[in-house]
């Protein structure tokens, strides 16, 4: 449905409705002061949105420098992760080579010590 359109006539000025009589000077003054402070109002609102907009394109620029920060950060532990592991295989390697070192010197010092107490009954 089309809106209606309002259309001054002389009927509606005898109705009561006023149309097209000067508004009191009062009125004319309250109604320029009122425009006046709704400006003002706008002016205000459109500089804190403003305000908020700036705001808003700061923390958006910290959020990627943040996001790059912790892609880094992530990067880097997982470096340190595999070198980590890396170095806990060496350490295995190396303690499983010395204890097989250990064990061989064991058995050799046990098979001189069960030959020289063989040889020590022996020549008795």
């Amino acid at each position: 449905m089309a809106p209606a359109m309002a259309v001054h006539t002389e009927s509606a000025g005898r109705q009561g409705l006023d149309l097209g009589k000067a508004a009191p000077a009062s009125e004319v003054e309250e109604l320029k002061r009122r425009n006046s402070e709704l400006e003002q109002e706008v002016r205000e609102r459109r500089a804190r949105e403003e305000e908020v907009r700036s705001e808003l394109e700061q923390t958006r620029a910290r959020l990627r420098v943040a996001e790059e920060a912790e892609e880094n950060l992530c990067a880097q532990l997982g470096e340190l992760e595999a070198e980590a592991v890396a170095h806990a295989r060496a350490c295995y390697l190396r303690i499983k080579e010395l204890s097989d070192q250990l064990e061989l010197a064991r058995r050799a010092i046990l098979t001189r010590s069960s030959s020289s107490l063989s040889s020590f009954s022996d020549g008795s």
